[in-house]
């Protein structure tokens, strides 16, 4: 017996046997707990998809948040985002039962989702220590942003000031066709010669004077700065069209300051609108405002202050938030020279003041104030002010403020919504550009 006990022999083999089923066990626990990583990842795969899956742009789920005026939950119908998340699981997982639990919910504009899973996976070998299964359990977010349903009022500058070319070369071309001088009949015959602006001029019994430097322009092929604003409105709404992502996102109306000198008041080319079709239609209407002669009213045509007063009156209650279609932002859409001239005996913000009641003056912001107060958003596109150095009018009464222009049309508009576009530029695409930045694309983040 003291051999027996004392013979070391053969205990290797008794301490494997002893030590095989732990050993097994944790081998094995290795093994499920790799496959358990696997399918944890690809049931986080299935969930992150059902998550984006349920709230995309022509998901059920976002139909029915876009026309929620508020926050809330939204009542799901979890069949759609179960399918997808099902059709993300490969064949291998058919031992795994998975409970799959999807919420969604809308809050200030921005939808979320959420999808956890509860699985349970069977074991293999770890059932050798009493394990027959490893829960496993996640959860996938994903964010929608809504687009936001935005009212834009586009308020054109067409005053005779923006009848001057296009550009220097326009310019150079515009008065090298009336380098003779008007050559219509009467006694203006041979006036106003080397003139850069193309007035338009219409009788006070409404006969188009044919003329008239504006049909000169006309006749010769040179484009005046109306006509580039009118032909960049139209193609925005090609933009705006193919920007929306739903048909009811934005909504356009369109307004000049007056057709006619004689009646100057707001004139709306095209009510608001969500057939931006129709507005783009309408900008055939966008024409320079006509006078009934030279230096009517001691050309005192464009105020901005009326014009300014004018689109808060048509804006309509209180602006929202543009989370939903019964909550639509508002938003001026300012396009002008930035340079008034009107009759203002007081409060004439020019250096110069007012001249016999006539002011010529930078942008008078009071009016933005009470628009952004309101919660309308302004929306400025400065077409810089061209100088015209051998112009004895734009020296004596534009020069001396010419530094200030543009930093009174920016502080007319909301941060971050102007932009300057200079002749040599195109306004077609700083209109885009603008366009672009006041819109909030929707985005989608997992």
């Amino acid at each position: 017996m003291r051999r027996l006990t004392g013979d070391r022999r053969g205990n290797f083999g008794i301490m494997t046997a002893l030590l095989l089923v732990p050993l097994a066990g944790a081998a094995g626990m290795a093994l499920d707990f790799s496959r358990a990583m696997t399918v944890k990842s690809q049931l986080f795969a299935a969930a992150d998809a059902a998550a984006v899956g349920a709230i995309s742009e022509k998901s059920k789920a976002v139909a029915q948040a876009m026309a929620m005026s508020g926050n809330g939950n939204v009542s799901l119908d979890p069949t759609e985002a179960r399918n997808i998340f099902f059709g993300q699981m490969s064949n291998d997982l058919s031992d795994v039962t998975v409970n799959v639990d999807i919420t969604v919910a809308k809050v200030n504009g921005v939808i979320t989702s959420h999808v956890t899973f509860d699985a349970a996976m069977p074991t293999t070998f770890m059932q050798v220590l009493g394990q027959t299964q490893i829960a496993l359990s996640d959860t996938a977010t994903a964010q929608y942003q809504t687009p936001s349903f935005q009212d834009f009022f586009m308020l054109l500058d067409n005053t005779p000031s923006m009848g001057v070319g296009a550009t220097p070369t326009d310019v150079a071309n515009m008065k090298k066709a009336t380098a003779n001088g008007y050559q219509g009949p009467g006694p203006n015959k041979g006036g106003d010669a080397d003139c850069a602006f193309a007035c338009h001029i219409v009788s006070t019994d409404g006969v188009d004077d044919p003329y008239s430097y504006y049909n000169v322009a006309k006749a010769k092929g040179i484009t005046t700065r109306i006509d580039v604003v009118a032909s960049a409105t139209k193609a925005l709404m090609a933009t705006a069209t193919s920007t929306q992502t739903t048909a009811d996102q934005f909504r356009v109306a369109a307004y000049t300051f007056g057709q006619t000198a004689m009646d100057a008041k707001l004139y709306k080319v095209a009510a608001l609108s969500y057939s931006l079709s129709d507005v783009a239609k309408a900008t055939d209407k966008i024409t320079l405002m006509s006078i009934p002669y030279q230096n009517y009213n001691n050309d005192q045509q464009t105020s901005f202050d009326d014009a300014l007063k004018g689109i808060n009156t048509e804006i309509a209650g209180t602006p929202g938030k543009g989370t939903s279609n019964a909550d639509r932002a508002k938003i001026v859409f300012f396009v002008a020279d930035g340079v008034a001239d009107a009759y203002k005996p007081v409060g004439c913000t020019s250096p110069k003041g007012a001249n016999n009641g006539r002011c010529i003056e930078p942008v008078d912001t009071t009016t933005c104030t009470t628009l952004k107060n309101r919660g309308i958003k302004i929306a400025v596109l400065y077409t810089t002010y061209l100088p015209l150095l051998d112009n004895n009018f734009y020296k004596s009464w534009v020069a001396p403020f010419q530094p200030t222009i543009a930093s009174k049309m920016k502080e007319c508009a909301t941060d971050g919504l102007y932009f300057e576009v200079s002749p040599t530029e195109g306004i077609d695409d700083a209109m885009k550009t603008l366009f672009l930045k006041i819109v909030s694309m929707p985005r989608i983040t997992s």
